[in-house]
């Protein structure tokens, strides 16, 4: 429940905290966890996808393909995971774990920093309140009336250029590399690392933040479901836990939902920031002296 509240309030992130609950309160082994984790993701990406379909704020074909370049990434981080050694596997996580919670921080602070800039700078005067410009006496009329029709000064032939931000021309290389990148994450931790895939989506596909958000879901789930695949056949995921954990989860997304209007953002980052924290700092604590 506590691991879908925080879903359904903070829109992603999570899901973090599926791999400590699976080992230090269900008491899986680190490969498990991991594994069992992509259950919850997959779970909390279809029930986000939904609501963000229905908004219309998710690029199907961009997410598929996005989703489909970062597969071979997906499986090799599954495979990378199952034969590493479970101490450093906790470690690597720890460590995940703890940039988690500090780009949440920073993210959290530009917001707040924005909003701040928003409400105290200028309101534009409205045009019925602006003095009128004055005009020399003794001009004609007709050569007022004829400046304020005057159309646009650009030579003749020429479309003027919109103004506003160019978007950012698709680079295939980096694309793939970058979708690479974010299955392999995927696979390697179990995580749906949507601090990684929104920030990617904006970036190399120039989609803006909400469509980037609903948009990272059916990647997160496209490489989900790839690594989940990977791991199936390896007997070692527990699904009627699974399943509880994952049922239980959905049903605090939704109350997570109508629990994000009711407290600050800022308040609600923190917070989860410094439980993220405070998690990785006794993982790393109980690993790296084993080490």
């Amino acid at each position: 429940m506590l691991i879908g509240l925080l879903l359904g309030a903070l829109g992603g992130g999570g899901s973090v905290l599926a791999v400590p609950a699976l080992i230090y309160l269900m008491g899986q082994s680190p490969h498990a966890a991991t594994a069992g984790a992509l259950v919850v993701v997959a779970v909390g990406a279809v029930s986000g996808l939904l609501c963000h379909a229905r908004a219309g704020r998710v690029r199907w074909a961009a997410g598929a393909t996005f989703g489909a370049l970062g597969t071979a990434g997906s499986y090799a981080g599954s495979r990378w995971s199952a034969a590493l050694d479970p101490g450093v596997l906790m470690a690597a996580f720890s460590v995940l774990m703890l940039v988690v919670a500090a780009g949440m921080v920073l993210r959290g602070g530009r917001r707040s920093a924005r909003a701040a800039t928003e409400d105290g700078a200028p309101q534009p005067t409205p045009p019925e309140e602006r003095a009128p410009r004055s005009t020399p006496r003794g001009w004609p009329t007709r050569l007022r009336e004829g400046r304020r029709s005057r159309g646009p000064a650009h030579p003749p032939g020429r479309e003027r250029r919109p103004e506003g931000p160019a978007a950012p021309r698709t680079r295939p290389l980096r694309t793939v590399l970058t979708a690479s990148a974010v299955g392999l994450l995927t696979g390697f931790f179990g995580v749906g690392g949507g601090f990684v895939v929104v920030p990617a989506l904006t970036l190399v596909l120039g989609l803006e933040m909400p469509v980037a958000v609903g948009t990272s879901l059916l990647v997160i789930l496209v490489n989900s479901a790839v690594a989940l695949a990977t791991r199936a056949g390896t007997g070692s995921l527990d699904w009627p836990l699974l399943a509880t954990l994952a049922a239980c989860a959905a049903v605090g997304s939704h109350l997570g939902n109508r629990l994000a209007g009711h407290l600050r953002p800022q308040t609600l980052t923190t917070s989860f920031a410094a439980l993220v924290a405070v998690l990785a700092l006794a993982m790393a604590a109980s690993t790296l002296p084993g080490l």
